[in-house]
């Protein structure tokens, strides 16, 4: 863990950055990138063009404990898996009703997110896959553990969490969380992920649809080996 002091342009810059950090996963047909959208997008997409690997999205809402909504007792994420954290919701009493609300709100939101994404696109085949989980930063962590939880129900071979920039102590977290973690940078003192971004705009749905659409595009123009599966947007 260092005090690197390197600030990305955007998130285009840092996913170039985090690609560099990968090397060992490209070229091979068992990978497949897949991003926390909004913010993981453009990361996941400069990762996957690098590594010559299919890239698509693993749409995640954390469930948080009412009151607390940072903390995760649980997720709802794509290819309707919902798991609860049943540690956190013991340890805090929350009854059944207030799971259910929650779960319903979240899962609006991901089915818009859904609908503006995906439209009526396959969801990802995961299982029996190395599959690299992106988003532009670690903070907490809550949201990448709450996909990685969601991520395992659906089997894949091996999941590595990888980052442009994360909270030093997170990034140690995540060794027992996923089976490699990858932050490019560790910086200390950390005080947020946009801090280390000269442009932190967030991303907005129609730069993600296009992003998605520049790389079908442009995979489905590549020359295919033996054995490598068409991805489409």
């Amino acid at each position: 863990m260092g005090s690197e002091a390197q600030v990305f342009r955007d998130r285009r810059d840092a996913g170039r950055t985090l690609a560099g950090k990968l090397g060992p996963y490209a070229g091979r047909t068992d990978v497949l990138v897949l991003a926390l959208p909004r913010g993981g997008v453009p990361v996941a997409y400069e990762v996957a063009r690098a590594l010559h690997a299919p890239m698509d999205l693993f749409l995640v809402r954390k469930l948080g404990v009412p009151g607390q909504e940072e903390l995760a007792m649980g997720a709802i994420a794509t290819g309707g898996v919902c798991v609860l954290n049943e540690q956190v919701v013991r340890g805090y009493g929350i009854p059944e009703r207030a799971i259910q609300a929650v779960a319903e709100r979240e899962r609006a939101e991901l089915d818009r997110r859904q609908k503006a994404y995906r439209g009526d696109s396959p969801e990802p085949e995961v299982r029996g896959r190395t599959v690299i989980l992106i988003d532009d930063g670690l903070a907490t962590g809550s949201t990448m553990r709450a996909a990685v939880m969601a991520l395992r129900r659906q089997e894949p071979a091996r999941v590595v969490v990888a980052v442009p920039v994360g909270a030093p102590s997170t990034c140690r977290d995540f060794a027992a969380e996923a089976d490699e973690i990858v932050c490019a940078l560790t910086p200390e003192p950390f005080f947020g992920v946009g801090q280390w971004y000269e442009d932190f705009t967030q991303t907005t749905d129609e730069e993600v649809r296009e992003l998605l659409e520049q790389f079908a595009r442009a995979d489905a123009g590549a020359p295919r080996r033996m054995g490598e599966e068409l991805w489409a947007a």
